[in-house]
């Protein structure tokens, strides 16, 4: 193992748990349009439900493969 890999688990672990911080003390609320933007499919029948979060999904991909980049870079 290299000191490499600890330096990125513990700023990964430190950023879950700022997330996690961040929604237990009610910032959740402004992340309610996630999950319901143009892209994300939702069908609902009777009996029947599906949920696909799409372009939710391509947004989280950026996000950390950005995050990921950065951490490369500076470390």
């Amino acid at each position: 193992m290299t000191p490499q890999l600890g330096k990125t688990l513990v700023l990964l672990g430190l950023a879950v748990a700022a997330l996690g911080s961040f929604l237990w003390l009610g910032g959740g609320s402004l992340l309610s349009w996630f999950g319901r933007l143009p892209g994300d499919i939702r069908v609902e029948r009777p009996g029947f439900r599906l949920y696909a979060p799409i372009v939710s999904m391509l947004l989280i991909s950026l996000l950390l493969s950005g995050i990921m980049w950065l951490v490369r870079r500076l470390s």
